[in-house]
């Protein structure tokens, strides 16, 4: 009996924890806590060391918010997998060892295609934004009838 008051406790603190279902996901971490676009943003502005990132707990969470969803977005998802996967892949590029004979002409730094991918996403947020505001102007807007002439 008293592991069921206990695990309605947990669940009650556990619910008053969850996101409302229109918020945007939010990483929450010792050095930084905000959407994962800007997280991106500060990394590829190296105001966030990417060797800081613990991706591990930013997919934990992502997780955690899923699960906390009753009704999965599939575009948000996805988005959210590209960029977890383009973190993984410039902490590995980072990480990984280079050889000191090797000319530096001929490595790229993975944080470029970062900021390509942000660029885009980015012009795509805007142009998303730009349809919505044009179909809200037009859904508010009214045509007057056309009035027919009594000339007949």
């Amino acid at each position: 009996m008293k592991e069921a008051v206990t695990k309605e406790t947990d669940n009650a603190e556990a619910q008053a924890e969850l996101p409302e279902p229109n918020d945007q996901y939010k990483v929450k971490l010792s050095m930084f806590e905000g959407p994962l676009d800007l997280l991106l943003y500060l990394i590829r502005k190296e105001e966030v060391s990417i060797y800081d990132i613990p991706i591990a707990r930013i997919t934990e969470q992502y997780l955690e918010y899923l699960r906390a969803m009753q009704e999965l977005d599939i575009g948000v998802a996805g988005e959210f997998l590209v960029m977890a996967a383009t973190l993984i892949h410039i902490k590995t590029q980072m990480l990984l060892p280079r050889d000191p004979d090797a000319p530096e002409a001929g490595i790229e730094d993975p944080r470029a295609d970062l900021v390509y991918q942000l660029l885009e996403h980015q012009k795509f947020k805007d142009v998303a934004n730009v349809l919505h505001q044009r179909a809200m102007m037009e859904a508010a807007a009214f045509s007057r009838a056309s009035m027919e002439s009594d000339e007949d």
